[in-house]
């Protein structure tokens, strides 16, 4: 076992291989990311690459699916509720930064182009990240709607539907300029700030309590 880390040289090599493939795939892509490579880089042999994943389909779901959940508990790294004490103007603005600052980032983004890219080959782990990504968002979204609405802070009549409304106000535009003109259209931090107010603005508008 190792004393620095405590991991077993089992759970080390595993990890290693983990971190050159995500490296080789966003790099190279699905077809261009090589096994001998992916070995090199983490040291191990490529017959250890296969014992600890069995294919290099495996360690591409495997990774894509960490990565997803990753992204997806950071976003939600705050419990999805509201103190009736609490501004719900500002807390749905932290909370769109925050969505916006994890999902807007360069590995998320070329990960995201990556499955889109192997859709055809891999249609289930496609839906398996919206379900633990996007969806996943909105559902808890529309219980915090749901309970705001019950409160009497909302009028949010289909929270789900309202969930939905709120997480493109806030992701569409940045999201599809990031996926189509690449990372160097993210958007800088003022930039996020602004879009953020805006779009929080108008959802508050449309369900704020009047």
């Amino acid at each position: 076992m190792s004393s620095k880390t405590g991991e077993t040289r089992t759970e080390s090599k595993h990890r290693a291989i983990l971190e050159a493939a995500t490296e080789a795939f966003l790099k190279s892509g699905y077809l261009g990311a090589n096994m001998d490579e992916i070995a090199a880089i983490s040291g191990v042999s490529k017959q250890t690459v296969y014992a600890h994943f069995g294919s290099k389909e495996s360690l591409f779901v495997e990774i894509a699916g960490g990565m997803t959940d990753d992204a997806s508990n950071a976003v939600r790294d705050a419990p999805l509720e509201i103190d009736r004490s609490e501004d719900i103007t500002e807390y749905l603005l932290n909370y769109a930064l925050r969505q916006l600052t994890v999902v807007l980032t360069p590995r998320i983004t070329q990960l995201r182009r990556l499955v889109i890219g192997e859709v055809s080959r891999f249609p289930e782990l496609a839906r398996v990240l919206y379900e633990r990504g996007p969806s996943r968002t909105m559902k808890a979204l529309a219980r915090l709607f749901e309970h705001l609405t019950e409160e009497g802070r909302l009028k949010a009549d289909d929270p789900a539907r309202a969930a939905s409304a709120f997480n493109w106000l806030i992701m569409a535009e940045p999201m599809n300029r990031a996926m189509l003109l690449g990372d160097a259209a993210l958007p800088t931090t003022e930039e996020l700030l602004l879009h953020a107010s805006e779009g929080v603005r108008i959802f508050l508008a449309a369900y704020g309590k009047k």
